[in-house]
C-alpha cells in the first residue's frame, strides 16, 4: 500500500509540474500533504514537514547567501574586466572568438545564474559574430554547455536541489566532483576550438580596428541588448583587486572547508556589501534588486523540505525502494549509480529537474543503498545529465538565451544535442575517475 501511495504521489507530482497545472512550489508543498492525509499519516503530519525542513535548511541559507554575494560581485564589476580582455584577446580569429566565449560563460557562470551568464556573454559577444558572419548557433552552444558545467556548484541549482532530496551536504556532493568538472571543461573549449576552426576556415580571419566603439559597445545594432556597462553607479572598479582577492579565499575556504559552507557565504556577502556599499541605503537597494532571485530559489528550497520530509518519514521511500528493486536484475544492482547517470539525461530532458530530483532520485538512492552505494554517490551521478538538461523545452533560461542570440530554439536544439551528450559523458567518466582514486577525503 505504501508503495503504491508513493508512486502515486510522486507521478501526480511529476504530472501536475510538467502540464503546468502547478508550478514547483505549489506541488512540492500541497501534493504530499494531500497524499499523507489519504495513507492516514494526518496526525504525524506536522512534524514530518518540520523535520524535513530542518534538514534543508542549511541548504537554504547557503543557497540565499550564495546568491546575494555574487550578485553584489556583478553589480560592483568585478566580471567587466575580463570581458574586456577577452574582446581584445580575440579581435577577428573566429576561433579565438567562440574559445573566448566559452571562457567568458564558465567565469560568469560562477554565480550559478544561467540568465545572468547569457545576458552577459551575449551581450560581450554577439556584436563580433555579427561582424564576421559567423553562426551565432556556435556561441549558444558552448555558453549553454559552459553553463551546465560549471552550474554543478552548490549554489547554482542542481546540485542543491540533489543534497536536499537526498540529504547530504552539498560540499561532500561537489568537492570530490571538481576533478570531473574540470575534465568537462577541458571538453567545452576543445569543442569550442573545433567549432571555432570550422568558422576560421569558413571565413578566415577578419582584421578589425583595435580602438572602434564596436569594442566599445556591446549593443547589436537595433539596440535590442543589454549593455555589460548597465548601471554605472554600482561598479567599483578601484575594488576590483579587493573583491577578487575576497572571491578567491571565499572559494578556497569553500574547498577546504574552514567552515560550514552557509556560514562563509553569510560572512562573504556581509564583508562584500560592507566593502562595497557603505552607505545603508545602497544596502537596502542591493539586497533588494537581488530579493527576486533569492526567493525564487530558496522558497523551493524549503518547499522541498516537506516533500521529502513526508516522503521518508511516512516509510514511502523504503517501500517504493523495495518495489523497484523487485524489476531490477540482480546483477545490474552495483551499477545503479552508473545506470542513474546515464538515465538522467533523458529523465532531465524529459521532467524538470524538480521532478527527477525530489521525485525520482530519492527512490534510486535508497535501491542503491542495498548494494552499498553512498547517497553521495547517487547525489554525484545524478548530476551528470545537466548538460543535456538545459535544452529541455522545460528551461526557461534557454529561451533567454535563444531570444538574446537571435536563433530559433529547434536550431539551436539540433547543433547542440549531440555534443552536449558528450559532455555528460565526459561528466560521468570524470565521477568514476573520482570515484576510483578520491580527490578529497
Amino acid at each position: 500500500m505504501l508503495s503504491i501511495l508513493g508512486f502515486g504521489m510522486v507521478i501526480t507530482f511529476m504530472y501536475l509540474i510538467m502540464s503546468k497545472r502547478l508550478s514547483p512550489l505549489v506541488a512540492l508543498i500541497t501534493i504530499p500533504i494531500l497524499f499523507a492525509l489519504v495513507g492516514g499519516f494526518g496526525a504525524g503530519i506536522d512534524q514530518m514537514m518540520l523535520d524535513g525542513i530542518k534538514k534543508i535548511a542549511p541548504t537554504g541559507v547557503m543557497l540565499m547567501f550564495a546568491i546575494l554575494y555574487f550578485g553584489v560581485m556583478i553589480d560592483a564589476g568585478l566580471f567587466d574586466p575580463l570581458v574586456r580582455i577577452i574582446l581584445r584577446l580575440v579581435k577577428g580569429d573566429p576561433m579565438k572568438i567562440v574559445l573566448g566565449t566559452a571562457a567568458l560563460a564558465m567565469l560568469i557562470s560562477l554565480d550559478g545564474d544561467g540568465s545572468t551568464t547569457y545576458m552577459i556573454t551575449v551581450s560581450a559577444m554577439l556584436p563580433l559574430y555579427q561582424r564576421l558572419g559567423m553562426n551565432a548557433l556556435n556561441m549558444t552552444c558552448v555558453t549553454i554547455l559552459a553553463g551546465g558545467v560549471m552550474n554543478l556548484t552548490p549554489w547554482g541549482g542542481p546540485t542543491a536541489r540533489a543534497a536536499t532530496a537526498l540529504h547530504v551536504d552539498p560540499a561532500d556532493v561537489f568537492v570530490p566532483l571538481i576533478p570531473a568538472m574540470v575534465l568537462a571543461c577541458a571538453s567545452v573549449l576543445l569543442l569550442a576550438w573545433y567549432l571555432g576552426l570550422k568558422e576560421r576556415r569558413r571565413l578566415g580571419v577578419v582584421k578589425l580596428p583595435t580602438g572602434g566603439s564596436w569594442m566599445d559597445s556591446s549593443v547589436s545594432d537595433d539596440g535590442s541588448l543589454p549593455t555589460v556597462e548597465d548601471a554605472e553607479d554600482t561598479k567599483r572598479p578601484k575594488l576590483l583587486w579587493v573583491n577578487l582577492a575576497l572571491t578567491l579565499a571565499l572559494m578556497t575556504a569553500l574547498v577546504m572547508g574552514v567552515l560550514p559552507m552557509p556560514v562563509l557565504f553569510m560572512v562573504g556577502f556581509a564583508i562584500a556589501l560592507v566593502i562595497n556599499y557603505p552607505n545603508l541605503a545602497e544596502q537596502r537597494r542591493r539586497v533588494v534588486n537581488h530579493a527576486g532571485n533569492v526567493l525564487s530559489v530558496v522558497s523551493l528550497i524549503f518547499a522541498a523540505g516537506i516533500f521529502t520530509g513526508i516522503l521518508n518519514n511516512t516509510g514511502m521511500v523504503e517501500a517504493m525502494s523495495h518495489s523497484f528493486l523487485a524489476v531490477i536484475p540482480d546483477a545490474w544492482g552495483p551499477y545503479l549509480a552508473v545506470i542513474t547517470a546515464l538515465a538522467s539525461m533523458p529523465f532531465t530532458f524529459f521532467m524538470s529537474n524538480d521532478a527527477f530530483y525530489f521525485g525520482v532520485l530519492p527512490i534510486l538512492s535508497e535501491a542503491a543503498g542495498n548494494y552499498g552505494i553512498t547517497p553521495v554517490e547517487m547525489a554525484r551521478a545524478s548530476l551528470a545529465g545537466q548538460p543535456v538538461h538545459l535544452l529541455s523545452p522545460l528551461v526557461p533560461s534557454t529561451y533567454l538565451l535563444v531570444g538574446l542570440a537571435k536563433v530559433e530554439f529547434a536550431d539551436h536544439q539540433k547543433f547542440t544535442l549531440k555534443w552536449a551528450v558528450m559532455v555528460s559523458l565526459v561528466l560521468m567518466f570524470g565521477s568514476l575517475l573520482c570515484a576510483l582514486y578520491p580527490f578529497a577525503a
